[in-house]
C-alpha cells in the first residue's frame, strides 16, 4: 500500500522505493490527470539523494507511454524551483524525487499542483486508490525522448532567481559585504544559492557541496547537530554568516559570526519583525502548530493575527492566501512570504535573511537579543523516539482515544485535538503527533526556560512509557 505523508510518498530504497512502486505512483498521477480533465505537460524534477535521477526517468517514461506531455531537467533542482515552475507555466501537476530531510535510506514522491501547491490531503487519498488500480505502460525514456514526449526545459532556473532577485534590496546586500560559509549539505540548492551570492557580491565559500548518497554521514536537515562543523568553520574563518539548507533546499539553517545556532522558530520572528517594521510589509502571521508562540506576541505588538494551522506546509500557503499574510512558517525550518510561491523556499528565505542582515547593520545574535528582551524568552525542546508497530496503537489509545494526559504540574488552559494533542499552558504549551513521513513520535514544548520545556517532555515521555 503507498501513503501519501504531510510531505509526500516516502519509503526505504529497495523495501518499498523501488521501480515497480515508482511507476505504479507515476500511472496513478496520470489516471488522477485525466480524472480532472488535466491538458497541460507535467514537469519533472529529481534532488541529488540515490536513485533519485533514474526514478525520475522511469516516472517520465510512464507518463510519455501514457501520451502525457513531459518537461524534464536535465540536472537535479530544488523542490522550491519545480513548485515556481508550475506557478509559473500554468501547470496541472509537477512531481519531484526527493525524500526532503529524511535519512539516506529513503527516498520519494512530492506531487505539485495547481499554482505550484503541494498536493491537499484530498489529492492524495484520491491517488492512493488510483495506484492500487492503476496498469502500468511505460516506454524507455531515451525513445520517448527521440518521439519528442519527453522535453528538456531549456534554463530552467532563470525566471525562479530573476524572480528572487527582483525582490531583494541587492544594493543594501552589495554595500554590506558580507562573508558567507554556505552548506547545501550534499543537496541541490548548491547552484541556485551561489548565483544569487555571487549576483550581490558576498564573498562565499561553500562545504559538502559534492553529491553524496549518505550525506556525508548525517541527515540532510538543516539542525543544531548536523550544523555543527558548519558553526565550527564560521568562527574558525571568521565568517560573518553560515547558511545551512536541506536535501531538496526548503529547509533553512543559520550559524552567527560567533557560532551561535539561529533555529528555526528565531529565523521565523526575526524575518516576521523585519518584513513588517522595515519593509513595511503590513499583515498578520502564520505558523503551525509546533511553532514557536513567539510570533503570537509580535504579531499582537502590531495589532495584528497569529494563525495557528495544522503540520503540512498546505495548510500554512492556503492560510497565507486567505488572510492576506506576510510571512508564514514552521519549526522545522521551512517558510514562504507574501507573492512567492506557496510551498516552503531556503532559497528565498536564505536571501531574505542575507538581506536583512545587510539592511539593519546587526547580527542575528543581537537582532535575537533584542527581540527577546523586547517580547521574552521563549525555549523549545523536542523528543521524537521511534516506535515499534505494536507501540502505535497503544499510544494512540492513551492521547487520541482515551486522552488521558499527565500531571503536569500547573493549570491546563485548554487542549486541541486538530492535528494530535496539544496542551497549552499560561506560559508555554507542549504537542505530541505521530510524524507524516517517518515512523516516529514527535513531541515538542515550549516554555520560558529549556529546563521546564525540557520537564514538559520528560512528563509526558514517561506517561507513554517511552522513557
Amino acid at each position: 500500500m503507498i501513503r501519501f505523508g504531510t510531505g509526500g510518498w516516502r519509503a526505504v530504497i529497495g523495501d518499498d522505493f523501488v521501480r515497480e512502486n515508482i511507476c505504479r505512483v507515476a500511472q496513478g498521477v496520470v489516471e488522477l490527470r485525466k480524472q480532472i480533465g488535466g491538458t497541460t505537460p507535467v514537469i519533472i524534477g529529481y534532488d541529488r539523494r540515490f536513485l533519485s535521477d533514474s526514478a525520475a526517468k522511469w516516472i517520465a517514461g510512464v507518463l510519455a507511454a501514457n501520451d502525457v506531455q513531459v518537461l524534464f531537467l536535465n540536472r537535479s533542482a530544488p523542490t522550491p524551483l519545480i513548485m515556481h515552475t508550475v506557478k509559473r507555466l500554468g501547470l496541472d501537476f509537477g512531481m519531484e524525487v526527493t525524500a526532503s530531510h529524511n535519512p539516506p535510506e529513503y527516498n520519494g514522491i512530492k506531487l505539485i499542483v495547481r499554482e505550484g501547491r503541494d498536493a491537499p490531503a484530498e489529492t492524495t487519498a484520491e491517488l492512493e486508490k488510483l495506484i492500487e488500480a492503476a496498469e502500468v505502460k511505460t516506454l524507455d525514456f531515451d525513445e520517448a525522448v527521440r518521439e519528442g514526449k519527453i522535453t528538456y526545459l531549456k534554463n530552467p532556473f532563470n525566471e525562479f532567481l530573476d524572480d528572487i532577485l527582483g525582490v531583494l534590496d541587492t544594493k543594501a546586500i552589495r554595500e554590506r559585504g558580507l562573508r558567507i560559509l554556505f552548506d547545501p549539505m550534499h543537496g541541490s540548492s548548491a547552484y541556485p544559492l551561489m548565483v544569487i551570492f555571487h549576483t550581490t557580491r558576498c564573498t562565499i565559500d561553500i562545504i559538502n557541496g559534492n553529491k553524496d548518497a549518505y550525506f556525508g554521514g548525517s541527515m540532510p536537515a538543516p539542525t543544531e547537530t548536523t550544523l555543527s562543523e558548519l558553526s565550527r568553520r564560521v568562527v574558525d574563518g571568521g565568517y560573518d554568516l553560515g547558511i545551512g539548507v536541506d536535501g531538496d533546499g526548503d529547509r533553512l539553517g543559520i550559524i552567527d559570526s560567533n557560532g551561535r545556532y539561529i533555529s528555526a522558530n528565531e529565523i521565523l520572528v526575526m524575518l516576521y519583525y523585519y518584513l513588517h517594521e522595515y519593509k513595511g510589509w503590513k499583515g498578520p502571521v502564520v505558523r503551525n502548530l509546533a511553532t514557536t508562540h513567539m510570533l503570537d506576541r509580535v504579531a499582537e505588538s502590531f495589532g495584528e493575527i497569529c494563525y495557528e494551522v495544522p503540520v503540512g506546509f498546505k495548510w500554512i500557503s492556503s492560510k497565507i492566501d486567505e488572510v492576506d499574510a506576510v510571512l508564514g512558517g514552521e519549526s522545522s525550518g521551512g517558510l514562504t512570504v507574501r507573492g512567492h510561491i506557496h510551498g516552503k523556499d531556503s532559497v528565498y528565505a536564505a536571501a531574505l535573511f542575507v538581506e536583512m542582515i545587510s539592511v539593519t547593520g546587526k547580527s542575528p545574535s543581537e537582532l535575537m537579543d533584542e527581540l527577546t528582551e523586547r517580547y521574552g524568552r521563549f525555549e523549545m525542546s523536542e523528543f521524537n523516539p521511534r516506535f515499534a508497530p505494536e507501540d502505535k496503537g497503544r499510544i494512540s489509545k492513551i492521547v487520541f482515544e482515551d486522552k488521558k494526559l499527565p500531571d503536569f504540574g500547573e493549570k491546563i488552559l485548554r487542549v486541541a485535538y486538530e492535528d494530535g494533542c496539544k496542551v497549552y499552558f499560561e506560559n508555554g504549551f507542549i504537542i505530541c503527533r505521530f510524524s507524516g513521513t517517518e515512523p516516529l513520535l514527535r513531541i515538542f514544548a515550549e516554555a520560558e526556560t529549556k529546563e521546564r520545556a525540557d520537564e514538559y517532555i520528560d512528563i509526558f515521555a514517561k506517561f507513554l512509557g517511552l522513557r
